[in-house]
């Protein structure tokens, strides 16, 4: 069983992205559902021996904290019995396991995983069979369209083995493997799968207003929207989708509100180890389309620590 969303929008998992305070953070502006950076299944499988070893559990290897529940941890990797192992693991931690087959990045491809597996039903209708039945949480499912352009298809029949199989919830960001994140997101075919689907379908790509999550769920009937880009510096994003979908209207906020969101998400980190490549990453996010942005944003590609870098943030807040 899903656990209960508490609004519409969730934070898509995004590599280096969606670290535990940024998640922490969306989740507070009102994400429904938040999911870490997807994991490879071995090395959840190589950490959890030597965490043992050390009277340690996997959450020092993927970290989270309580406030983010519910909360959804995605895995990638097709080897079965790595899937199985990991997949208990990661259990007793998280409400929900989803697994990604959506990745585009060939060094996730080449090993067959992520988006790569689109083409291989019989390995996939293994991978959901063993992820069911290893755990008791809820398994989902992320995928892409299919390969290339000519197998744009492929996400139909790979959906139907889903839901045979008992995976309880299907996101789908309608862009091909190849296409990677360019392009325009092929929102009619989140109807298509919805029309054939039993089980919630999240729609998921080129969200980024209120708007554009209104506009999704009433061309494509979809039951959630995910947000991936769309909220990187933005994690307002969430609370304003959550009004304008219950009330047609919504707060805006400043480049004053988003730097203050900016320190507060800095407050968070210190809790974590979040590279500090990540949260330089994550201020140049917080400074897109503001006034000299671009002057700040060379700034922070110089800044060498979490001091220099909340020094260039503050002379930006009183610039």
């Amino acid at each position: 069983m899903l656990p209960k969303f508490s609004s519409q929008a969730f934070l898509a998992p995004m590599a280096g992205v969606s670290d535990p305070a940024l998640r922490l953070q969306c989740k507070k502006l009102g994400a429904g559902l938040v999911v870490t950076e997807f994991t490879n299944i071995h090395s959840i499988v190589a950490k959890e021996q030597q965490l043992k070893e050390n009277q340690k559990t996997i959450q020092e290897f993927i970290e989270y904290s309580e406030g983010e529940r519910p909360l959804s941890v995605q895995l990638f990797g097709s080897d079965l019995t790595a899937l199985e192992k990991a997949a208990k693991i990661v259990e007793p931690f998280f409400d929900i396991i989803d697994y990604n087959m959506g990745c585009p990045a060939p060094h996730v491809t080449k090993q067959m995983a992520g988006g790569a597996l689109l083409q291989e039903a019989n390995l996939t209708q293994q991978i959901f069979s063993t992820l069911v039945n290893a755990v008791k949480k809820p398994v989902t499912l992320k995928i892409r369209l299919g390969v290339t352009e000519a197998s744009r298809y492929l996400f139909k029949d790979i959906a139907q083995i889903a839901e045979d199989e008992g995976i309880e919830m299907i996101t789908l960001h309608p862009r091909t493997v190849n296409q990677g994140y360019s392009g325009n997101a092929d929102w009619t075919m989140i109807k298509q799968l919805k029309e054939i689907s039993n089980i919630p379908i999240v729609g998921n790509g080129d969200i980024t207003t209120p708007e554009d999550a209104k506009t999704m769920i009433d061309e494509t009937n979809c039951d959630y929207v995910m947000v991936g880009r769309g909220a990187m510096g933005n994690p307002f994003l969430f609370e304003q989708i959550d009004d304008y979908l219950k009330t047609g209207t919504y707060n805006q906020y400043s480049f004053k509100n988003r730097l203050d969101s900016f320190f507060e998400y800095l407050h968070l980190t210190e809790k974590y180890k979040i590279k500090f490549a990540n949260i330089k990453g994550q201020a140049m996010r917080f400074t897109k389309g503001i006034n000299g942005g671009s002057k700040i944003r060379s700034k922070i590609t110089l800044s060498k620590n979490i001091t220099e870098l909340e020094k260039i943030m503050k002379e930006a807040y009183h610039q």
